[in-house]
C-alpha cells in the first residue's frame, strides 16, 4: 500500500514538473529556459527536477519511453498467427485513432518549439533510434536470430521508418493548422498505404506460433 502511495505521489510530482516545463518552454522557447526556472516555477528543488528527468530535452519529451517500447510492446504482445507486420500496424493505427502525442499528435505550438530547437530535433532523431534498436532486439529474440543476422535490424528499421514519417507528418500538418479529425484521416490513409506496401515482403517475418 505504502509502496503503491509513494509512485502515485511519483507519478504526480513528475507530471507536475513536466506541466510547468511545457508552459515555460512554449513561453520563452526551449533554449531560454533552465533547469533552475524549471525548479522555481514549480516550487521544487533543481536536484528534484534532474531525479525525474535526467537531461533537460526529457522534460519536453516525457512519454519517451512509450515511443520507444509501444512497437516492441505490439510485437511481444502479438496473437498466435499473427505476424509482427500486423501487430506493429495494429498498435500504429491505434495510436493515431486515439490521437496519441507517439503518433504526431502533439498541437501545433508544441509542435514548432521542438522543430525550432536543434537540441530536441536531435532527441527526437535519437528517440526514434532507440525505439528501432528496441524493436530489433525484440524481432531478434522473438525469431531466434544470431547476432550475426541482420534481417531484424532491416526489419525494424522498415517498421519504424513508416512511423517516423507519418510522426513528423502529423507535427507539419499540425503546424499548417489543420483540424486534428483531418491529420488523423489522412495518417491513417497513410499509414495503410505504406504497411500494404511492406506486406508481400514482410507479413509472413515473426508470425507467432499457436
Amino acid at each position: 500500500m505504502a509502496d503503491g502511495l509513494r509512485e502515485r505521489q511519483r507519478q504526480q510530482t513528475r507530471r507536475e514538473i513536466s506541466g510547468v516545463a511545457t508552459k515555460l518552454f512554449l513561453e520563452r522557447g526551449f533554449e531560454q529556459v533552465t533547469i533552475s526556472d524549471v525548479a522555481a516555477q514549480a516550487g521544487v528543488a533543481k536536484m528534484t527536477v534532474t531525479n525525474h528527468f535526467p537531461r533537460k530535452e526529457d522534460l519536453v519529451f516525457d512519454r519517451d519511453e512509450e515511443l520507444i517500447e509501444g512497437p516492441v510492446r505490439a510485437v511481444r504482445e502479438r496473437a498466435p498467427g499473427e505476424s509482427a507486420l500486423t501487430a506493429v500496424r495494429r498498435a500504429h493505427l491505434a495510436a493515431i485513432e486515439a490521437r496519441e502525442p507517439t503518433a504526431g499528435f502533439a498541437g501545433a505550438d508544441f509542435a514548432q518549439m521542438i522543430m525550432e530547437s536543434p537540441t530536441l530535433r536531435a532527441r527526437l532523431r535519437e528517440l526514434h533510434e532507440q525505439s528501432q534498436e528496441a524493436l530489433a532486439a525484440a524481432l531478434a529474440d522473438e525469431t531466434g536470430a544470431g547476432r550475426e543476422d541482420l534481417l531484424p535490424k532491416a526489419v525494424a528499421g522498415h517498421f519504424v521508418t513508416v512511423q517516423r514519417v507519418l510522426f513528423h507528418e502529423g507535427f507539419a500538418r499540425g503546424m499548417n493548422g489543420e483540424p486534428e479529425d483531418d491529420v488523423a484521416a489522412a495518417l491513417a490513409g497513410e499509414a495503410r498505404r505504406l504497411y500494404d506496401l511492406l506486406e508481400p515482403s514482410l507479413g509472413d517475418y515473426a508470425v507467432r506460433q499457436g
